[in-house]
């Protein structure tokens, strides 16, 4: 392949990947075909940074029906590890790793901190919502500064305050909490950590090495390298597709892949049904649709697409996953929609009587296909990992022992003693049955 200019990339495609070689493409630059095994004591400090310095984001979400999303990445790709140990690394007194809106909100690198510093200093500018709201409650920022400076870190609900009060529903902030809140978006304040996933606030002055505070870096140059780290994470991408990882412009992006284009970093591909390698789904292999074909999405992206000049090409994939809705493989559905042939949409909002599939439904990776979505809960009290729907994508081949093995993997991690199929789908009782209940 040889990069072509910047600004002929619409016209001039230089090279053809097939649909099936696009996902693994994806998935490889995901962290996903190496053996995972619950339990394992080789996943240690080491492999949870090079996963996500990998990844550059872990995307935070306090929802806990079965666990909370950040740790489902870490799981999907690299099996079972110690939680208590990625919360030392992410949020502990030393961390390298902090929260920022990347995305949104997410841990990443702390060495990522300042390319986020152009997208903090628009949020303090008057017509934006966070500098109206600071405009407006000035004298708040202040006493929150001072509260800060003079006791250190402190979550909102330890700061004494006459409107440290909620407002409105259950979910309602204080200004106390909207108050930290607008000086964390505007990075005046960053995190100190999480006490039961409670943010703990801090002075960025009295968190972050003075020299990444002091690190100043050009919106141009932090949106290009922004665009070039969020291309390497997906390997190939459209516009959009890459846009998405950080939540950037398109305009903004499309620009900076002209010029990584131009530097070699990104070599413009189309993704078809004829690329070099393809076969259709499951073709001379014996194994199920989607191993090494073009199983699932369409075989055409429609637009053109982008790959990072490191990504790899991987002949196959052989890897079982329950993914996280926030899981950067599938949170632009959109994408999950082209590159699987997936409709996604999460519940959580959906009254119980409309849902179709369930509250929390995780997507069922088998090697380069998403096969179905379970449900899953953790009864903890009990110490049962509730299987409460389990559903087959259309036409999909499943090997119920791989996914049984996968939930017994997922059991074991949790450190629930069984696992009972209790609700609905057209996999549930087969998975019952291959779980021997």
């Amino acid at each position: 392949m040889s990069p072509v200019s910047g600004g002929e990339y619409g016209r001039n495609m230089v090279d053809t990947v097939s649909a099936g070689q696009a996902r693994r493409i994806a998935l490889a630059a995901q962290g996903f075909g190496r053996t995972a095994s619950a339990g394992s004591t080789g996943t240690g400090t080491r492999q949870l940074n090079l996963l996500i310095q990998k990844l550059g984001v872990l995307q935070l979400d306090s929802v806990n029906v079965f666990e909370r999303s950040h740790y489902l990445p870490v799981f999907a790709r690299l099996g079972g590890y110690d939680k208590a140990l990625l919360d030392r690394l992410t949020f502990g007194p030393r961390s390298h790793y902090t929260e920022a809106w990347a995305h949104q909100a997410a841990i990443i690198p702390v060495q990522s901190w300042p390319l986020w510093r152009w997208a903090m200093d628009a949020r303090r500018t008057p017509t934006s919502n966070w500098g109206r709201w600071a405009n407006a409650n000035g004298p708040m920022l202040e006493f929150l500064r001072s509260e800060l400076a003079a006791k250190g870190p402190l979550a909102a609900g330890k700061i004494e305050h006459d409107a440290n009060v909620r407002k409105g529903p259950w979910w309602g902030w204080s200004d106390v909490k909207t108050g930290l809140e607008c000086l964390f978006m505007t990075g005046e304040v960053v995190t100190a950590g999480r006490t039961r996933f409670e943010r703990i606030y801090a002075l960025a002055e009295h968190q972050l090495p003075a020299e990444i505070i002091d690190r100043s870096i050009p919106k141009h140059d932090a949106v290009r390298e922004l665009v070039r780290s969020g291309a390497q994470a997906l390997g190939i991408g459209t516009v959009r597709d890459i846009a998405d990882y950080w939540r950037l412009p398109q305009a903004l992006t499309k620009a900076a892949i002209g010029e990584l284009i131009d530097s070699g970093d990104l070599l413009p591909v189309t993704v078809g049904a004829r690329g070099r390698a393809g076969r259709r789904a499951g073709q001379g292999t014996g194994r199920s649709a989607g191993e090494g074909g073009d199983r699932g999405g369409g075989n055409d992206w429609g637009a053109p697409a982008f790959l990072h000049r490191d990504a790899r090409i991987p002949r196959r994939i052989e890897h079982s996953a329950l993914l996280s809705p926030f899981d950067p493989i599938v949170w632009a559905r959109a994408r999950a929609l082209r590159m699987f042939g997936f409709h996604y949409r999460i519940e959580i909002y959906t009254p119980a009587s409309k849902r179709i599939f369930g509250y929390y439904t995780l997507p069922l990776l088998m090697d380069d296909a998403i096969v179905g979505r379970i449900d899953l809960k953790t009864d903890r009290q009990n110490s049962v990992l509730l299987v409460q729907s389990a559903w087959r994508e259309a036409d999909a081949i499943i090997d119920l022992e791989r996914v049984a093995a996968l939930l017994r993997d997922t059991a074991h991690w949790q450190g629930m003693e069984r696992i009972t199929v209790v609700g609905p789908g057209d996999l549930s009782a087969e998975l019952a049955g291959a779980l021997g209940g």
